[in-house]
């Protein structure tokens, strides 16, 4: 097939899946989708493999393991009840048996055929409100198997030849505290689904069929070309990594440790997780997409950002995992407080890939957290439960300062705006800002974390988990740590105090501060540039420690 035409598709899948997401993202009824944007849409070929990456980095190497159950399962071997048909779509929150992050993750996908056979697949994963368990949000910090965490839907159809299953939405939204967010964003993720699946079979019927899977086969082998020769420019060798979070949300006295060793051998690498930690009693345990996600995401951090991730890289690296560990557990081991592990095994893959390339090393970032609010008495006409994802900071590296104040690393997640918290929830944020000296001081200073002040205008249940309280961001050749992530109850208050994850019931009145994780930093202090650190003072990102001019550690 000649480049030309390989291009002209590529774009085409790309421009899609931007369409997909941005209708989405418009037709969201919940904040998760219209403000934090915690979903992806994404264009599979006909087994499932990713050909465009979604801006949810993490969710792209999920698809490959749901669409390759819904192919074991709907085989057809049991006549037409289990066949895949036209106009059937999917739907799966299954972290085991369809690979999904957690189970407030729901994925849905819906074939696209052409003369007959199944060509592709269009897919999209969205974080739900609430659906059911133990807690309302469903995302528990200290839950110990995954029922507690909510319904579970394996690969089963909920469009059958274009026609609804009302039984499976009702089964649904049985199972949820908040039916009227979930049915609406149910409702606009199927429909952004079945929108992809039909622009696909346009472009089937306008270029042809064959054309497009063998474009698509090209596309996957291009990328796994790329891959393969900057992977070539790799020096044989082992490095080996660990880091810990603080804990597993259930035994707070106890980290939890993540290991990886990266031996590159003739332009090939093996990354081993055997030596993590057991699984875990609590829900910081991983399934093998999310190893997959870290894995691919740091390659291509540490590689090249102008490499493009599609599953065709697959066949270029090995990824070796432990039964029963916390980067390959198996049921029923809880995973809903995944993602800040996520981000502590990316800071232990770069800190080993470092060794490789040292050029675009970088310290340690901060983490992912999340807030959640039950009120009791929610606003007329708004949702009773507040559901926030913030973000922290990068560590400085190499080629320069962390970023402040963003989500570190395979998300891409946005915070949700304070004016959007004050008009539909009753509570009010007293203050948001970046905290000086958070940052962890070097050549290149970490990235400086997040504040936020609460004051709860209604009671409220209170669900609060984060990570780096325990073990900060590290620095890197020599760079100091990032400040630590900090969650204070009753401030203000002569009960003031840290407080762990996990739920607090709190009445009106009330505040809370919850400060995230500092970046770590690069090199040694004393080789920062003296008007950088002259510019970090003038903006407030540093502050004069006795009578030196240096970056504090927070």
């Amino acid at each position: 097939m000649d480049a030309i035409t390989i291009q002209i598709l590529r774009n085409k899948i790309g421009s899609l899946v931007e369409e997909m997401h941005y209708l989405f993202y418009r037709s969201g009824y919940s904040t998760i989708i219209r403000e934090s944007r915690d979903f992806s849409c994404v264009i599979l070929d006909c087994t499932g493999r990713l050909i465009v990456a979604p801006p949810m980095f993490f969710h792209a190497p999920v698809y490959r393991h749901l669409v390759g159950r819904i192919l074991e399962v709907y085989d057809g071997a049991g006549g037409p009840l289990t066949a895949i048909e036209p106009g059937d779509v999917f739907v799966s929150n299954h972290p085991y048996e369809g690979g999904l992050p957690h189970v407030s993750d729901m994925a849905f996908v819906a074939p696209v055929f052409a003369n007959g056979e199944i060509i592709a697949f269009s897919g999209s994963i969205a974080h739900k409100a609430d659906v059911g368990g133990a807690i309302a949000g469903s995302t528990s910090a200290n839950a110990t198997e995954i029922f507690q965490e909510g319904l579970l839907l394996p690969p089963i159809k909920i469009r059958a030849r274009g026609e609804a299953l009302p039984d499976i939405e009702r089964l649904i939204l049985a199972n949820t505290r908040q039916p009227v967010l979930v049915k609406g964003d149910v409702g606009a993720q199927i429909a952004v689904t079945e929108m992809g699946a039909a622009r696909v079979a346009e472009l089937a019927s306008r270029f042809g069929s064959a054309t497009l899977t063998e474009a698509f086969a090209a596309i996957l082998q291009g990328a796994a070309d790329e891959l393969a020769s900057r992977m070539a420019s790799l020096p044989d060798g082992v490095a080996e990594a660990a880091g810990y979070i603080d804990s597993d949300g259930v035994d707070f006295s106890k980290p939890v440790k993540l290991a990886v060793r990266v031996e590159v051998r003739n332009g090939r690498a093996t990354f081993d997780f055997s030596a993590s930690d057991p699984q875990a009693k609590g829900p910081v345990n991983l399934r093998p997409s999310m190893i997959e996600a870290c894995v691919f995401y740091c390659l291509i951090g540490s590689l090249g950002p102008d490499l493009a991730f599609n599953d065709g890289m697959r066949d270029c690296v090995d990824i070796v995992l432990a039964p029963r560990t916390v980067t390959n557990s198996e049921p029923p081991a809880a995973v809903s407080n995944y993602q800040m592990v996520n981000l502590k095994l990316v800071d232990t893959i770069l800190e080993a890939m470092a060794q490789f390339v040292p050029g675009r090393a970088v310290a340690g970032a901060g983490s992912s957290s999340a807030l959640g609010l039950i009120w009791s008495k929610p606003r007329p006409g708004q949702s009773g439960m507040q559901y926030e994802i913030l973000g922290s900071a990068y560590g400085g590296g190499a080629a320069g300062d962390g970023t402040s104040g963003t989500a570190a690393h395979l998300s891409n997640l946005h915070i949700t705006p304070i004016e959007i918290l004050e008009s539909e929830f009753p509570c009010r944020i007293l203050r948001f800002d970046l905290l000086a000296g958070s940052g962890g001081a070097g050549k290149h200073r970490g990235g400086l974390s997040m504040v936020r002040e609460y004051e709860l205008l209604e009671d409220a249940t209170v669900i609060r988990r984060f990570d780096k309280s325990r073990f900060p961001a590290n620095g890197l050749a020599g760079g100091e740590p990032g400040g630590r992530a900090r969650f204070v109850t009753a401030a203000g208050t002569a009960d003031e105090q840290e407080s762990p994850p996990g739920r607090y019931d709190m009445k009106a009145g009330s505040r809370f501060v919850l400060q995230s994780a500092g970046g770590g930093g690069y090199g040694p202090p004393a080789e920062r540039d003296p008007n950088a650190l002259a510019r970090d003072l003038a903006e407030g990102y540093a502050e004069v420690r006795s009578s030196e001019m240096e970056l504090p550690r927070a």
